[in-house]
């Protein structure tokens, strides 16, 4: 299994390589040169496997056992996924009308983003021991993504994390989840500005080739190939569990399960993709809130940014550029890097693209999209309590809108993805009128002390906030190399 970029400059590299790294040298982002097919045979094998199990085979497919042994991925696997709070990792939760939850949010940061951190972490760590190595991750944030990264990576010698939330944009558990970590090797800056305004230093920064190299910087984004690997377990547990594909014979062809995923960064939406280029019979909708960049290029073909991102109650996905749909138009191109690079570049450009007639209709062939704004997500929110006693968080209420308002066959499942547990956005639950009791966990939050740096908007600010990263890297990389520490 080797590597290539989207963007067509890159070959050959394998997961050790990727792992370590950001985004491509040449700007794309990395995927298998090769997407395996699994067959009908092996996937009714997997139905009895857990959903540990389930990522264990999954991750085999695309880490080749002279780099992980596999019984060494079992061993990382089973550890990183050992401190969710259900035993099976993940909880399907089937509602009335045929709305069955995925629920992905169990692990420390109550997010769907701990199942693919910690495991990404502990392939990192792996090869830090292994090499006598150390690393420098940098992570921007729109809410979940630097609490994981921080919680699964805290008090590891051979691992300083870097991240940057925007200010004032995320909910104070998330924000808490962050800035009450006081471990040596984490740091922390808020921003005066968006997600998206954070993402431009950050790609100036791994486009700088000697400082990467130097400093073995690398990105915990799900622009990281490990994170969107793991992430395809989501997709096949999902289907063995509510697609009712027990009940085929074994020449029958497989059943379709559609799935609904809230999507910002469309990490998730790409992993989906990816899946359905495996063999598996999906049928993907990508729901966004307010910032509906996704559902403008599906519907319209407008793949543009608009002028500003809109603050919402799903704050997670309040994201304009879906860079992870660069993975997406690369398979739907044919793996045509040449035409990705020309489509990429005139958007990181102008911030707008429009999609020939051919690629729109391609991409509406695999893909259905829909908008919610915030009344409609509280809506959704009630009518979910009214009917069920369950409180959905406001970015699986962007999902479950769906449910409630576009009738689907009912000859084919339905699974709603839940990215975060309601315990994190209490506004938006005390918006709708609803009560959710916090976990002890939560609470405990607001006893700790803080402990973060603060990136303020400035005439020049971009090149500031980079200047002040870069010099947090190359500190950061001066003091570990003074203390001699490397590994865990």
């Amino acid at each position: 299994m080797k590597y290539c970029s989207t963007r067509g400059g890159v070959h050959g590299w394998d997961f050790r390589d990727v792992l370590f790294s950001g985004f491509a040298p040449d700007g794309g982002m990395f995927m298998p040169e090769s997407v395996p097919v699994v067959s009908a045979e092996t996937l009714r094998g997997w139905r009895g496997l857990n959903y540990t199990q389930l990522v264990v085979e999954v991750a085999s497919m695309f880490i080749p056992a002279q780099l992980i042994p596999r019984e060494d991925l079992q061993v990382l696997v089973g550890e990183a996924l050992s401190g969710f709070s259900v035993p099976d990792v993940v909880r399907i939760v089937q509602l009335k009308g045929g709305l069955s939850v995925l629920e992905l949010f169990h692990g420390d940061t109550l997010a769907f983003k701990d199942l693919a951190m910690t495991c990404t972490v502990r392939f990192l760590n792996y090869f830090l021991r292994k090499e006598n190595h150390r690393a420098t991750v940098v992570v921007g944030t729109s809410g979940d993504t630097g609490g994981s990264a921080i919680q699964s990576a805290k008090g590891l010698c051979g691992l300083d994390v870097v991240v940057v939330y925007p200010r004032g944009r995320i909910t104070p558990v998330q924000e808490k989840h962050m800035i009450t970590c006081l471990e040596d090797n984490v740091h922390v800056f808020a921003a005066d500005g968006s997600s998206d305004d954070i993402d431009q230093p950050l790609r100036r920064l791994f486009a700088d080739q000697a400082l990467v190299k130097s400093h073995s910087l690398m990105s915990l984004n799900s622009v990281n190939w490990s994170r969107v690997m793991v992430q395809l377990a989501h997709f096949i547990y999902a289907y063995l569990q509510l697609s009712g594909v027990e009940r085929v014979e074994a020449d029958g062809d497989l059943p379709e399960l559609e799935v609904v995923v809230p999507t910002g960064g469309a990490g998730n939406i790409a992993a989906g993709f990816i899946v359905k280029q495996m063999g598996l019979p999906l049928k993907l909708v990508a729901m966004v809130n307010s910032n509906d960049i996704v559902h403008r290029t599906v519907t319209s073909g407008d793949f543009s940014m608009a002028a500003n991102v809109t603050q919402t109650l799903a704050p997670a996905i309040d994201i304009q550029d879906p860079y992870n749909m660069e993975r997406v138009f690369w398979l739907l191109l044919g793996k045509d890097g040449a035409a990705v690079k020309k489509m990429m570049e005139e958007f990181q450009q102008s911030h707008r693209h429009s999609l020939p007639a051919n690629q729109h209709k391609l991409l509406s062939k695999v893909l259905s999209t829909g908008s919610v704004n915030d009344d409609g997500i509280l809506e959704t929110m009630r009518r979910c309590w009214e009917e069920n006693q369950y409180v959905l968080c406001p970015h699986t209420s962007v999902a479950a809108w769906h449910h409630y308002n576009c009738p689907h066959n009912p000859q084919i499942n339905r699974c709603y993805v839940a990215t975060a547990s309601p315990a994190k956005f209490q506004a938006a639950v005390q918006r709708a009128g609803l009560t959710f009791d916090l976990p002890e966990a939560v609470l405990a939050l607001d006893k700790l002390a803080t402990r973060y740096q603060n990136l303020e908007q400035s005439p020049n600010w971009c090149k500031d906030w980079e200047d002040r990263l870069r010099e947090k890297i190359q500190s950061v990389s001066s003091v570990r190399k003074n203390n001699g520490t490397y590994y865990s």
